[in-house]
């Protein structure tokens, strides 16, 4: 009997950065303000103990128009990878929304990106995000989507997700196909 590809381990999962594993500080240039989210750390490393590389994959339109400059985006997410990585692969998109560019969520481009710096098919990866933009990058890529709606999550948003969970530690078991047994009625 063949076995299903959600019954086997993906070969990576990649999270979105701010609303996912950090708090969300809107054009955060300061590496002192990454406050990991609660439960953060633990899921990171459910997927690093199953054997799985990890990513991260975020858009940092403020580095466009020049609100953040480089050097603070990299150091925000050293700081990242600090509190709760090493990540296997980053992949960022610099570029605000007029660009209209591929990498930048929901475009494909920061899946597709991470899955070949790592040398697996985006198909063979989960992506963990709390907004539409990233499970819409998700499917443009062909990777499986699981949202954790968070309060800022848009409604229409959560109805069109294919797959969502309570929790980063939730979304991480049903990744890595540990999914906890539903309650008895």
């Amino acid at each position: 009997m063949p076995v299903s590809p959600r019954a086997r381990l993906p070969a990576a999962v990649l999270f979105d950065r701010d609303g996912t594993l950090i708090e969300d500080v809107p054009y955060n240039s300061r590496p002192d303000l990454v406050r990991p989210l609660p439960g953060s750390r633990e899921a990171v490393e459910r997927v690093r103990r199953a054997g799985v590389a990890t990513g991260v994959i975020t858009n940092r339109s403020g580095a466009a128009p020049g609100l953040i400059e480089p050097e603070r985006l990299s150091a925000v997410n050293a700081r990242v990878d600090e509190l709760l990585g090493p990540f296997d692969v980053w992949a960022v998109c610099p570029h605000d929304d007029a660009a209209r560019c591929t990498c930048g969520k929901p475009a494909p481009g920061l899946v597709l990106h991470a899955a070949t710096s790592l040398g697996v098919d985006a198909r063979d990866c989960v992506v963990i995000g709390d907004i539409g933009r990233d499970v819409e990058a998700a499917r443009a890529a062909g990777a499986r989507a699981i949202m954790v709606p968070t309060r800022y999550t848009l409604r229409h948003e959560i109805e069109a997700a294919e797959e969502t969970a309570d929790s980063l530690h939730t979304a991480v078991l049903k990744a890595i196909g540990e999914v906890p047994a539903e309650p008895a009625p």
